[in-house]
């Protein structure tokens, strides 16, 4: 896909688990198109409608639990309007901070499931998604991110300009959609 310019009209918001509930189809959509191009993040081809709404909805229940932050990108023009969240088809990216760690971590976070439709690649959305997350990592008192990705992919040149460390790789970590192996390098961030 070409570089092109960023996309202005992009909001990143933090949905709530009511909003988390009705955005389960758009999020849906998100993560199949990831999928079918080719990203390791835990689902293997061909992906459902079925299994990725419902992960979708096990995300939702922790967001209204408490258990993680979900934010959403989604083009400006798709977030007006009466009745809570309109234009919810207008996600077009997300990611999630996970609080739900052990006593002993209170200060930390994982992240997890950045997501970017295809569509709006190298635009920018990621990397506004990467600076709200860390705005609601310190929201939550967390200073200590970890995240894990695709050893060599290109989601490894977004964290790495966004200030991460690498940790290390481990071989062989998880598999590609289609079934290869593919290492995976560990990530962190301190804010």
């Amino acid at each position: 896909m070409s570089s092109a310019s960023p996309v202005s009209d992009i909001v990143v918001t933090s949905l709530d688990g009511e909003q988390a509930l009705a955005a389960v189809d758009a999020l849906a959509d998100v993560l199949i198109d990831c999928v079918e191009g080719g990203a390791s993040v835990s689902f293997m081809l061909p992906l459902t409608r079925e299994r990725a709404t419902a992960f979708w909805r096990k995300v939702a229940d922790g967001v209204a639990r408490g258990e993680r932050v979900l934010l959403v990108a989604r083009r400006a023009a798709d977030t007006t309007g009466g009745g809570g969240i309109c234009g919810i088809s207008g996600i077009v990216g997300t990611v999630q901070l996970i609080l739900d760690l052990p006593e002993n971590q209170p200060h930390r976070a994982d992240v997890a499931k950045m997501l970017v439709h295809r569509s709006v690649r190298r635009q920018g959305v990621a990397q506004r998604l990467m600076a709200a997350l860390d705005d609601a990592a310190r929201a939550h008192a967390r200073h200590v991110l970890v995240l894990d990705t695709v050893t060599g992919g290109d989601a490894e040149r977004l964290y790495q300009r966004s200030g991460w460390q690498r940790a290390g790789d481990v071989p062989k970590f998880a598999l590609m959609p289609d079934g290869e192996y593919c290492a995976t390098t560990f990530y962190y961030k301190h804010l």
